[in-house]
């Protein structure tokens, strides 16, 4: 498998198959929130965006990052998601850089988003489909994030088919400069737990997918054979 990874800004293509890295904490969340219970997650553009789909949908549940803010439900934050009861709601998601990586590849045939807590199904997916190409968007610090580097090419090397000891992957990201920065309470609309939830390898059994529907890019968890 040829593998590229490439941050945001990086991307002067469509890629036939991408795969959005955003390990703190933007998919971390994503698959919290399918794991209690959401249905699908649209990813905004802006959070007039996300406003603009509440005042619509008021039972869909609003999503940002940073310190919580009127008008919205909830913060891109899992230690404080693991306890909602999100069964069969809409999620509306803007963060920093995940989203933003997901729509750079709206136009991809495949697009996949992924942290390590849904590693390797994701590696799954891309086996089963026997991907000859895949770009990795590496959502953090404009490409440079050690957390999400450190995640894709694990991901990619068990896309291979490698037999990888995860443990060096898993230390990179908690010790990168997100990891600290959530430790320190750099990061507003952070928990303590949000570090170590991110670096649970493989804590949900299903892949992410997000394609578009209508005029939204929407992401739905997705159960792969094995």
């Amino acid at each position: 498998m040829d593998a590229r990874f490439l941050g945001i800004t990086e991307l002067t293509e469509v890629p036939s198959v991408a795969v959005v890295i955003d390990v703190m904490r933007a998919y971390t969340v994503a698959a919290w929130a399918f794991g209690r219970g959401a249905e699908k997650i649209v990813l905004a553009e802006s959070l007039d965006e996300v406003r603009a789909l509440k005042a619509v949908h008021p039972d869909w549940v609003a999503l940002k990052d940073g310190p919580p803010a009127e008008g919205f439900d909830a913060v891109n934050s899992p230690g404080l998601l693991r306890s909602a009861d999100l069964g069969g709601r809409t999620v509306v998601q803007k963060t920093t850089a995940g989203t933003v990586g997901a729509l750079a590849v709206k136009d991809a045939s495949l697009v996949l988003c992924a942290g390590f807590v849904v590693a390797e199904a994701t590696a799954r997916v891309l086996r089963r489909r026997e991907c000859d190409a895949v770009t990795f968007v590496v959502t953090g610090e404009d490409g440079r994030a050690e957390e999400d580097l450190a995640c894709a090419q694990y991901i990619a090397r068990r896309a291979a088919g490698e037999e990888v000891d995860a443990a060096d992957h898993l230390r990179r990201a908690m010790e990168s400069r997100a990891a600290s920065e959530l430790t320190e309470g750099v990061r507003e609309g952070a928990h303590p737990d949000d570090v170590a939830l991110c670096v649970e390898l493989d804590r949900f059994p299903f892949a992410m997918v997000a394609a578009p529907d209508d005029s939204l890019m929407v992401l739905r968890p997705y159960a792969v054979p094995r």
